[in-house]
């Protein structure tokens, strides 16, 4: 796992991810983000297609005015998010959650991993933040 904390952004995967949301001038990228880690049911979802669910989910708590952690990471969807006044609609956010309530939702490669690491508790409460961002 390419991961070097427990923030949303805090591994290559999501880092990635920021540089597509970066070409894009609307929310379908985050948008079909979500729809992908939704469709995949009680399938066994793999660990990238989590970890750029939840940057999505980061971006749609951002887009509400609700910031998590802003740092060198987070800067693309930052400068991003600021330049766009797009509104989230209830449906959306409706989707975000039930994507990272998917993410925590075993067969999760993200959440056997992490399962492994010492910082679970730790990753579990950061995206307990992410959700209680979204909800604001």
């Amino acid at each position: 796992m390419g991961a070097w904390g427990t923030g949303i952004f805090d591994n290559d995967t999501a880092c990635d991810w920021a540089y597509t949301l970066e070409e894009s001038d609307d929310l379908s990228v985050v948008e079909q983000t979500l729809e992908k880690v939704i469709s995949a049911g009680f399938e066994y979802l793999e660990a990238p297609e989590a970890e750029e669910a939840l940057a999505a989910a980061e971006v749609i708590a951002r887009l509400q005015g609700n910031y998590g952690d802003r740092n060198a990471y987070t800067e693309i969807i930052d400068k991003w998010v600021l330049g766009r006044a797009l509104r989230v609609s209830p449906e959306l956010v409706r989707k975000t959650l039930l994507a990272i309530e998917r993410v925590l939702t075993e067969p999760s490669e993200l959440v056997e991993l992490w399962k492994e690491s010492e910082d679970f508790d730790a990753w579990k409460a950061s995206i307990s933040n992410l959700s209680s961002r979204i909800r604001a």
